[in-house]
């Protein structure tokens, strides 16, 4: 949903105009919109509407347009009555006032601290929200109270806008609108300053000292006051010839924050390419479209995709950011956390290439992490931008990573939770979506020639994504090979895990990748644990198998489930089971010695 105010009034969802008629309805709309979050008497709305003479029937009149309005604008919108008045509540609707307010701050912030490019482009995007006078369609009642203070802000920042415009030496651009804005405005001083600036930075002494004479007479007649020291001041230095020159501006800009509207910088597409042979996931995919691109244009939020290895959390993060990519017209900023050895990126080094994909000189900051946070925390404020971290390793690593405004998308990946964002663990492939993976890889024709056998390779496969890909994988690089023939190969246990490999792909050397992470204990007792013969076992049982005391135990299986490698099967009694491919595995590690077979850890 989004509201209009700096114009007409109105308001969209996805995109579409909301249908509403008449002045009093858009007035009853603004009313509440310019002080949301807080009642809004029957009084102050009978005189936004009436002025100081309202029917008798007032009140009822307010009720019907509010119902109307509740009406129209749906559920996300929350028009309540309380206290004899009215309160509106937008969630996370998006108000051109608000965006407003926000890059104009940003802007002033930027101005103060002599970032000048930075500057004009926030305050241009602030300007750029305005599509006419404020308040357009309202009662005069309403627009004589509230436009004054709106159309005050707005030429406050177009003023800021021209001083950093003067700044990066765009002196004869702004001769011709400063010119007009004057006849408009013809009693602000700093506007006709800038214009005495403007004109004498281009060789236009005369005409600038003019632009004083008729500032002067103007503020006389008008006012009966004398310049001001913004235009006297100007006016000495032009008569003494040592007005400063414009400010050298940097070759290039260390920060630009271009709203939708004023795209000055790359637009980056960092995504890896969608998996052609992607399938099944359509309740996983929609659950994270609704945070990441929420129905009725809500702002985007942040996600995380846990799970155990080889559930394929980063092909549904890729599946998942193109599926949404569109709503983010700003960019897409991808990296994956993890170097080819495992080890985890340091923050440092994603940040400068996050800074470089969005044509921000991060040289600049002199290998200070805190200087680069700043510079990708602005950079990124007030953008529809989507960011997607894969394989993060740890909630430190994370941290400088996050954007701080609420608006960008953030999808992360990583083996175990993390406190950075709300986690949405991955599940195991049902038989209907491993069926469809089997056919995306190795072809329908080839699935479907022999169906019991592909059964097989899916119940050997056991819901595993990694697994399924490899065994489509191995038949569509075997012709030769029947699908009864990769069945009859994966039925034998002691050998499963050796025929599901392919290239560089291992599930074995998948499921051993957490094992870096925890404690001796924990790998010492996997094997052993993995002896148990019941598919679900508890902490009581596994003490005995381990020959520890419950407490040491429950230490144990709690290390390996949070390392992915055990599962808790029940929340009321915790019950603990082994995914039948790590079991497989355990059963075949020789404890101690178990390091130095180990691969990478990987998320």
């Amino acid at each position: 949903m989004e509201f209009q105010l700096l114009g007409p009034i109105g308001a969209r969802q996805n995109q579409n105009v909301v249908p509403l008629s008449g002045t009093k309805i858009h007035t009853v709309l603004a009313a509440l919109l310019l002080y949301r979050g807080t009642v809004v008497s029957d009084d102050r709305l009978s005189t936004a509407l009436w002025g100081w003479d309202p029917p008798a029937t007032r009140n009822a009149q307010i009720y019907t347009y509010v119902s109307r309005l509740r009406k129209r604008l749906g559920p996300e919108v929350d028009l309540v009555r309380q206290s004899q008045g009215y309160l509106i509540r937008t969630g996370t609707a998006r108000l051109d006032v608000e965006e407003f307010e926000r890059s104009a701050r940003l802007g002033r912030e930027a101005l103060d601290q002599h970032r000048y490019y930075d500057a004009s482009v926030h305050l241009g995007s602030a300007l750029a929200l305005w599509q006419g006078p404020a308040l357009a369609n309202v009662t005069d009642h309403l627009a004589d109270a509230e436009r004054p203070s709106l159309d005050e802000a707005r030429v406050v920042v177009l003023e800021d806008r021209i001083e950093a415009d003067l700044a990066l030496s765009r002196h004869r651009e702004l001769v011709p609108e400063l010119t007009g804005l004057l006849a408009e405005h013809p009693l602000r001083e700093r506007l006709r300053a800038q214009l005495m600036t403007a004109l004498y930075r281009c060789d236009r002494q005369g005409d600038a000292l003019a632009t004083y004479q008729a500032g002067r007479r103007v503020l006389a007649e008008e006012l009966g006051v004398d310049p001001g020291p913004v235009l006297t001041d100007v006016h000495r230095t032009i008569l003494r010839g040592d007005l400063p020159a414009a400010p050298q501006a940097p070759a290039a800009p260390r920060v630009v924050i271009p709203a939708q509207r004023v795209a000055a910088r790359p637009v980056p597409a960092m995504l890896p390419p969608e998996l052609l042979d992607f399938a099944g996931r359509r309740a996983d995919l929609a659950r994270i479209r609704g945070v990441l691109a929420p129905e009725g244009g809500g702002r985007a939020g942040a996600v995380l995709l846990s799970g155990m290895p080889g559930i394929g959390k980063s092909a549904l993060a890729v599946q998942a950011a193109h599926a949404v990519r569109g709503r983010f017209p700003d960019g897409q900023l991808y990296t994956d956390l993890r170097r080819p050895d495992g080890s985890p990126k340091n923050p440092w080094e994603v940040l400068s290439l996050f800074l470089h994909a969005l044509g921000v000189d991060a040289a600049r900051a002199s290998g200070d992490l805190d200087e680069l946070v700043g510079l990708y925390r602005t950079h990124t404020a007030g953008k529809r931008l989507l960011v997607v971290l894969d394989r993060a390793a740890s909630d430190l690593q994370l941290g400088p990573l996050l954007p701080n405004d609420p608006g960008v998308g953030v999808l992360i990946t990583s083996r175990g939770h993390l406190a950075a964002a709300p986690s949405l663990t991955v599940p195991l492939l049902d038989d209907g979506e491993a069926l469809e993976l089997l056919m995306a890889i190795a072809g329908p024709d080839r699935i479907g020639e022999n169906p019991d056998a592909a059964q097989s390779i899916i119940a050997a496969c056991a819901g595993l994504p990694l697994a399924l890909r490899i065994a489509g994988l191995r038949l569509a690089t075997r012709p030769h090979w029947s699908t009864g023939q990769l069945a009859r190969r994966l039925a034998i246990p002691s050998t499963r895990l050796e025929e599901l490999s392919f290239g560089e792909l291992a599930v074995s050397h998948r499921l051993l990748s957490p094992l870096k992470g925890v404690s001796a204990q924990a790998r010492h007792a996997l094997p052993k644990l993995a002896t148990i013969p019941q598919p679900t076992f508890s902490a009581e049982a596994a003490a005995v198998v381990l020959g520890t005391a419950e407490g040491p135990t429950e230490r144990v299986l709690d290390d390996l489930v949070e390392a992915r490698l055990l599962e808790v099967r029940a929340d009321r009694r915790p019950l603990y089971g082994f995914h039948e491919l790590v079991r497989l595995l355990a059963r075949t590690l020789p404890g101690p010695a178990l390091l130095a077979r180990q691969g990478s850890y990987a998320a």
